[in-house]
Parts: structure tokens; sequence; C-alpha cells
């Protein structure tokens, strides 16, 4: 049996002549365009929302940033937060004080949150975290958080500038030994 053979038995030869028959290619020309305009809407739709998306500098240029600044993407973003709640310490001002704390300790959770470390409530989150972080840390940063909870939950509560220089920095080497910062 040859490839001939095959043709006619299969009706591929006569198929292919109709196809391309000058009269059916002129009734495709309408369909032809307008799955040319739809190629061509899609295609002008994609390098859209590549260009104004973070698509494109989450996937290449990420890299091209770890590589030259000698560390990680995620730990230049943290050091970034970390810069800004420091700066509400030099503020003078105590609501700062408070809200760089609580900050602080946002951070610290979704630190912990996405190193896997994700728990019903904060306290959890530390203690399932122990393995990084020593006991006496671990105390500290609770007190850290009973300091926290006292903010949030009392508005009356005086923090000063030491203290919270002292928890701030407690959360920062939490944020450190988990091995982001």
């Amino acid at each position: 049996m040859t490839w001939e053979d095959l043709y006619n038995l299969f009706g591929i030869k006569e198929f292919i002549y109709f196809i391309s028959s000058p009269v059916i290619q002129e009734q495709l020309l309408p369909v032809k365009l307008v799955c040319f305009g739809f190629t061509l809407f899609f295609l002008v739709g994609v390098f859209y929302f590549m260009i104004n998306s973070s698509w494109l500098q989450y996937k290449f240029l990420e890299d091209t940033t770890e590589f030259f600044a000698w560390q990680s993407y995620e730990a230049k973003q943290i050091s970034k937060r970390l810069d800004k709640i420091r700066k509400k310490l030099e503020s003078g001002s105590e609501t700062e004080f408070k809200l760089a704390i609580i900050e602080a300790e946002d951070l610290l959770m979704e630190v912990l949150d996405e190193r896997g470390y994700d728990q019903e409530d904060f306290e959890e989150a530390v203690k399932s975290a122990n393995r990084l972080m020593t006991t006496l840390m671990i105390s500290q940063i609770q007190a850290a958080h009973q300091t926290r909870n006292s903010i949030v939950y009392n508005p009356d509560f005086k923090l000063s500038q030491e203290q919270a220089k002292n928890i701030l920095s407690i959360y920062e080497s939490a944020i450190n030994a988990i091995g982001v910062g």
C-alpha cells in the first residue's frame, strides 16, 4: 500500500483539494480576518499586561537585583521595612513609638508565616519556631508581645523611647535569627 492509496482510502486528497479551492478560501476570508483580529488583540493585551504588571520584575529582574545587591530580594524588602520602622523611633512621638512596635510585630509575624510557622496566634507561631531561636529570645519576644498588647488594648499605656528601642531590637534579632534580615 502506497501513500497515494492511503490518501484515496481516507479521502484526504479530496479534502485537501476542497479546502484549498479558491471558492472556499474566498468564503473563509472573513473568518480568517476575525481570527487574525482576535490574535492581534490578545497579543497586544499580553504585551500590555506584561509591561504594566510586576511579573517581569518578579521573574527576571529580581535575580539581577539579588546578584548585584549581594543579598536576597526578600531580605532587601524586609530591611527597607525595618528602616521605616526605625525612623518612627526617631520622631520623638509616643504614638510613633507605639506604631513602630505594632508594625515590627506584624513584620515578624509575616516573616514567620513566610517561613512556614503560620499558626493561630502569635505566641504559637513563635513557639513553633523554637529551633531557630534561643529560649531567652522566645521569652523576650513574649514579653515584647505583652507590651504590644498593652499598647493595642490600653490607650493610656505609656511607652518611652528607650522601651521602644529595646522592644524593636528584640523583634529585629528575632527576624535575623529566622534568617531573613
